[in-house]
Order: C-alpha cells, then sequence, then structure tokens
C-alpha cells in the first residue's frame, strides 16, 4: 500500500509540473485493481498533495517570487535590447494585443475583487473548469496569498480525487462486479 501511495503522489507532481500525463487515468486504473488495499481517502489525499505541491512552482512563479538567475537575466535583457523588432513579432504582437488587454483587465479586476479569484480557484480545484493550470497561473499573478492558494487547492482537489479514487467501486457497485 506504501508503494503504491508513493508512487501516486511522485505521479501527481509529475503531472503538475509537466501535464502530459493523466493522474486522473492513473488514479482510476490504479483504484480499480487495489480499492481493496488502499483507502479511497487516503488516496484522495495523497494525490492532492502531490498535484499542489507540483503546481507551486507555476504559482510562485507567476507571483514573481521564483527570479532567474543574474546571469540569465542579464543575456535576456541584452538580448532585447540590442535587436529590433522582427516583422514576425511585430504581427504576434498586434495579434496578441487583445488577449494581453483581456488579461490586464482580468487581473485589475482581480485585485479589486480578490474573493472573486479564491472562488474561481476553488471551483476550479475540483472541477476543472476554468483549466486548474490558468488558475494556477492566474493567483500567483494577482498575487493570492500563499496559505489561501495551499488551502483552497488542497480542500479542492481532496474532494477531486477522492471521488475518482472511490469511482471504480462505487460503479462496480452498481454494476454487481466485484473487483
Amino acid at each position: 500500500m506504501l508503494t503504491w501511495l508513493c508512487v501516486a503522489f511522485g505521479v501527481a507532481v509529475g503531472s503538475a509540473l509537466l501535464p502530459v500525463v493523466s493522474v486522473e487515468l492513473f488514479l482510476i486504473t490504479v483504484m480499480t485493481g487495489e480499492s481493496e488495499t488502499i483507502p479511497w481517502l487516503l488516496m484522495g489525499a495523497v494525490v492532492a498533495a502531490g498535484q499542489v505541491v507540483g503546481k507551486l512552482p507555476y504559482y510562485l512563479a507567476a507571483r514573481g517570487s521564483i527570479h532567474l538567475p543574474r546571469f540569465l537575466h542579464e543575456r535576456l535583457h541584452r538580448h532585447r535590447q540590442e535587436r529590433p523588432p522582427t516583422p514576425r513579432r511585430e504581427r504576434w504582437r498586434r495579434r496578441t494585443k487583445r488577449v494581453r488587454g483581456w488579461l490586464e483587465a482580468l487581473r485589475e479586476r482581480c485585485h479589486r475583487h480578490p474573493h472573486w479569484m479564491a472562488s474561481t480557484y476553488g471551483v476550479s480545484s475540483v472541477v476543472g473548469l476554468p483549466p486548474y493550470m490558468a488558475t494556477v497561473v492566474l493567483a500567483g499573478f494577482v498575487n493570492m496569498r500563499p496559505s489561501l492558494f495551499v488551502g483552497a487547492g488542497l480542500a479542492g482537489r481532496f474532494v477531486r480525487f477522492s471521488l475518482l479514487a472511490a469511482s471504480p467501486a462505487v460503479a462496480a457497485g452498481w454494476l454487481g462486479i466485484s473487483l
């Protein structure tokens, strides 16, 4: 049981850092085979903790708490100052002007109404809409308190993953199949 919990934590952290792996699919697969030995609440808590730990770097980077090393920072600024914008970069800037304006307006609204961001983030952590990754970055962008970020994220993710962990056993019970 401990091995599966450690593996689940690792997969949850990995899928949070690189969202190529589906932790939901992994969780349902593991719980289909191990539902007798692993309590679904414990599995939900472990995967929720792994997801929040894995999303912390994105949150901290958007918040500005993680900085590039000085040598990279200077190289990036020197690189931008030396070259004039290319026609391709200018076209991209014009195309994304509306999106940048929308994001700035959204950031301003979130600063004026911080409870909106907390509720949006909380709902996203359970339902996944708006995408959880986007709300993690937006939470850092609008400087949500770290305690609120971790608390709401853990609570929402716990509900989501506990329900997913219990779903194979519930479906088997409804269908009369033993796992």
